[in-house]
C-alpha cells in the first residue's frame, strides 16, 4: 500500500517550552535593575589583581552584590622592527605589549557605593572604564 505526503505529515502544535518562559520572566527582571559595570585594564597582571580586589574591598564593605572579577582575554600586541637599516637588514628584533583585563558588575548599586567607588585612588598604569546598564 503506499502512503501519501499528506498522511506521513502530521502537524504537531506548537507550544511554548517552560525554558522558554522562564527566560522572557528573567529578562522582565533585569530590565528593572541596575548594573554597574566596572572594566579594569592594566600592562602588569599584579597591579591589575591588587586595583580589583580594593575595588571588591570596597563595594562589599558598603553590602553590594557583585559578580566577578571575569578575566577577559588579554590582548597582545606584537611589533617586529629592524635591527639595522643596512647590513644586518635580515635580523629582527621583536617586541610584545600584554593589557591584562577584569569584568566587575555590581548590581543594584546605591548611592553610597557609587561614591565610595569615584573617590577611590588606584594605582597609576590601572585603567577604569565604567558603565551603567
Amino acid at each position: 500500500m503506499a502512503t501519501t505526503d499528506t498522511e506521513t505529515k502530521i502537524k504537531k502544535p506548537k507550544s511554548t517550552s517552560p525554558k522558554k518562559a522562564k527566560e522572557k520572566k528573567d529578562k522582565k527582571d533585569d530590565g528593572s535593575s541596575v548594573v554597574l559595570r566596572i572594566r579594569v585594564r592594566a600592562y602588569e597582571s599584579k597591579i591589575l589583581d591588587s586595583s580589583v580586589k580594593q575595588i571588591i574591598d570596597t563595594a562589599m564593605r558598603y553590602d553590594a552584590k557583585i559578580v566577578g572579577p571575569v578575566p577577559l582575554p588579554t590582548e597582545i600586541k606584537k611589533y617586529t622592527v629592524n635591527r639595522a637599516s643596512f647590513i644586518y637588514k635580515n635580523t629582527r628584533e621583536q617586541f610584545e605589549m600584554r593589557v591584562h583585563k577584569r569584568l566587575i558588575d555590581i548590581i543594584n548599586p546605591n548611592a553610597k557605593t557609587v561614591e565610595a567607588l569615584t573617590n577611590l585612588s588606584l594605582p597609576s598604569g590601572v585603567d577604569i572604564d565604567v558603565k551603567m546598564l
